[in-house]
């Protein structure tokens, strides 16, 4: 049962810093109750995660750091809340992820990136690679740039394209290239290359903003629902 007051769902986040602080700013607009903030500070070791913390929690959103989020999944999934992980580099831990959402029968959505701009940009890269795939005359790269704050190299996002392009048959190497630094909140570009010609697909964040909303859009959806869920599957059925 989802526990809300009136029209408003409770709401979790497992992380506080400038994602925390801008979910936190836009959750009203989506009918979502900020009721409970978790930190480095207040939940070392999962230590926050507590039946009586999360008691009138609906759903709980995670945009903490990679090495704490299986624990703190399982430790949701125990408490049966809902969860969307907005974090990224933990999928190498993915089956412990799979194993609570299972035993404990609650919904759960993760994704590489959260902005319907980038899965829009993920469509793109798609067709133009199905296209170039058997055209032998044009090699790929692909490049990235994130804040220096960013701790995974490369991306999930950048990750995810690399799939959808091998995906569409595309099977020659893609050239790949990072950097971290400073502020920027993320910049991705895929460019083909032939002697003839070169194709350039670029998708650049202005912000955060895009990412918040698609996140709490996952959250608001996944309330009530049970199974595990990638966003870039479900992005056009949460509204």
């Amino acid at each position: 049962m989802s526990k809300s007051t009136g029209n408003t769902t409770k709401l979790a986040l497992v992380g506080y810093g400038k994602m925390g602080r801008l979910l936190e700013k836009l959750a009203p607009d989506l009918g979502l109750e900020v009721a409970l903030k978790l930190d480095e500070f207040n939940n070392v070791n999962g230590s926050g995660i507590t039946s009586e913390n999360f008691k009138d929690i609906s759903v709980a959103i995670d945009f903490s750091i990679p090495e704490v989020v299986p624990t703190n999944a399982e430790k949701i999934a125990g408490l049966g809340v809902n969860l969307v992980i907005g974090t990224t580099g933990w999928l190498e831990e993915f089956s412990r992820v799979k194993l609570a959402v299972e035993e404990n029968q609650i919904g759960l959505v993760y994704g590489a990136n959260f902005s319907v701009g980038v899965l829009a940009f993920y469509g793109i890269i798609e067709a133009t690679a199905k296209i170039l795939a058997t055209q032998s005359d044009y090699d790929a790269w692909a490049y990235e740039a994130h804040h220096k704050m960013k701790k995974d190299s490369p991306s999930g996002t950048m990750l995810q394209i690399l799939d959808v392009i091998k995906q569409t048959g595309y099977s020659r190497d893609v050239d790949v290239a990072t950097n971290r630094v400073g502020f920027m909140p993320g910049s991705h570009e895929i460019g083909f290359d032939s002697e003839a010609d070169t194709i350039r697909l670029s998708h650049t964040a202005r912000s955060r903003t895009g990412f918040a909303l698609g996140a709490l859009k996952a959250a608001r959806w996944v309330v009530k629902k049970q199974g595990l869920y990638e966003f870039s599957s479900i992005w056009k059925q949460v509204g």
